[in-house]
C-alpha cells in the first residue's frame, strides 16, 4: 500500500537524497531544490501514478482552506451531470473509472455523489480551525483509496464542464483566455466531445495531465497553480503560473515538479517569507 501523500521531509535533505550526481541535470535540480527551499522548508511527495497533479493540486487546496468557493456554494452545482447531458448526449461516454461501460443514467447519478462529496469535504475541512487538526484531516482523506478517487472524478467533470463553457463563449464571440484556444487547437481536442473522449476520459488511466490542461484545472477550480519547474531553473518558466494572468481574488497554490509529469508539494513556509 502507498501512501498518496508522504510525510514531510526537508527539502535539502530529500533533493540531496535524490540528485547526488555531478551531471548538468543534477546541479540544475539542486540549484532548483535551493531556490524553493528559501521559501519553503519541507517537501511532501506525492503518489506517482496518473492521478498525481490532481492528488498534489487538491491536497494544497484542500489544506490551506478557510472557507467554501463560491461555484461549490451555488445551488445547481449538483445538478450539473443532469443538466449537461439534457444539452450534450455525447457525454454518455463519460469513462468512470473502474466501471467501464455503465449507462449514463447511472454516471449521472455518479457523478452528482461525486460532486456532493466534493462539496462535504470541502466544507468540513474549511471549517476546522486549528493548523494540525486541518492537516490530520487531510491526510485522512487522502488515505481513504475510494473518497479520494470519487473526488478525482468530481474534478475531471468539472474540467469538462469548463472546457464546455468556453468552447460555447469562443463561439459565441466572448473573451476566452489564450489557453482555451490552445486547448482545441489540438489535433485530439478541437471540441469538449473530442477533449473528454481523447484526454479526459483517460486521465489517471493511460496519462495524465498535460500543460494546457493544468490551466483547464486551475479554471475549473478557480485556484491559481504556481508551479516550481525545476528543470527550467534559471529561465523565466522556472515558476510558472496557471493562469498566467490570474484572477486578484484566485487563492494560489504551490507545486514542485521536475518534469511536468510527477508533482510533489512544498509545505511550511519560511518564516521570513510569511513576513
Amino acid at each position: 500500500y502507498k501512501l498518496s501523500v508522504s510525510p514531510e521531509m526537508d527539502i535539502m535533505e530529500y533533493c540531496r537524497k535524490e540528485w547526488r550526481g555531478n551531471t548538468p541535470a543534477a546541479k540544475r535540480m539542486r540549484k532548483g531544490y535551493e531556490a524553493v527551499a528559501q521559501k519553503f522548508a519541507s517537501i511532501r511527495r506525492i503518489r506517482g501514478d496518473n492521478y498525481c497533479a490532481f492528488r498534489a493540486t487538491l491536497f494544497q487546496a484542500l489544506s490551506q482552506a478557510t472557507q467554501l468557493p463560491r461555484w461549490l456554494q451555488s445551488e445547481d452545482f449538483t445538478m450539473l451531470p443532469e443538466n449537461l447531458l439534457s444539452k450534450y448526449d455525447w457525454i454518455k461516454q463519460w469513462q468512470l473509472r473502474q466501471k467501464p461501460g455503465k449507462r449514463m443514467g447511472e454516471i449521472s447519478d455518479e457523478i452528482k455523489e461525486y460532486l456532493i462529496l466534493l462539496r462535504k469535504k470541502w466544507k468540513n475541512i474549511s471549517e476546522i480551525k486549528g493548523p494540525l487538526e486541518k492537516q490530520e484531516a487531510c491526510d485522512k482523506l487522502f488515505k481513504n483509496e475510494e473518497e479520494e478517487y470519487s473526488l478525482y472524478e468530481a474534478l475531471k467533470f468539472l474540467m469538462l464542464n469548463t472546457a464546455i463553457e468556453l468552447y460555447n463563449a469562443d463561439k459565441s464571440g466572448r473573451r476566452v483566455p489564450v489557453f482555451s484556444w490552445l486547448l482545441f487547437a489540438r489535433d485530439t481536442s478541437s471540441n469538449p466531445c473530442q477533449l473528454m473522449h481523447n484526454h479526459l476520459n483517460h486521465i489517471g488511466h493511460s496519462g495524465g495531465l498535460e500543460q494546457v490542461e493544468m490551466f483547464l484545472l486551475a479554471y475549473a477550480l478557480q485556484y491559481t497553480i504556481q508551479v516550481y519547474r525545476l528543470y527550467k531553473y534559471s529561465t523565466d518558466e522556472f515558476i510558472t503560473l496557471y493562469p498566467n494572468d490570474p484572477e486578484e481574488d484566485w487563492p494560489v497554490v504551490t507545486l514542485i515538479t521536475e518534469d511536468d509529469r510527477h508533482y510533489n508539494i512544498p509545505v511550511r513556509m519560511c518564516q521570513e517569507t510569511m513576513l
